[in-house]
């Protein structure tokens, strides 16, 4: 009992559905010289707010991945709802998001 509630804090949620990608590709969102690309995750029929955020630099592009708690009723929304959360991350952080 004990050794499946510790698996369950280590392995994220342990009977729980592993988190789903949505089925259609999210559009991409410049802001501030930054790309959001919103990426919800479907888990026990909620979306999880998710995606990555992308700056080019150089020959190479820096990526933050972004996860957060938030599960909304629709891909749609959680997509939403990523891009207003990302944006204001870039506009407190800037470029600190990848240190």
């Amino acid at each position: 009992m004990i050794g499946k509630l510790i698996r369950g804090l280590f392995a994220g949620g342990g009977d729980a559905a592993p988190a789903k990608p949505a089925s259609k590709e999210m559009p991409a969102v410049n802001h501030e010289g930054f790309v959001i690309v919103p990426e919800p995750r479907q888990i026990n029929g909620q979306w999880q707010v998710a995606g990555r955020i992308e700056k080019p630099a150089g020959d190479e592009t820096k990526t933050h991945i972004f996860i957060r708690a938030d599960t909304l009723s629709s891909a749609d929304e959680a997509a939403s709802h990523m891009v207003r959360k990302a944006q204001m991350m870039i506009d407190q952080q800037g470029d600190g998001i990848f240190e």
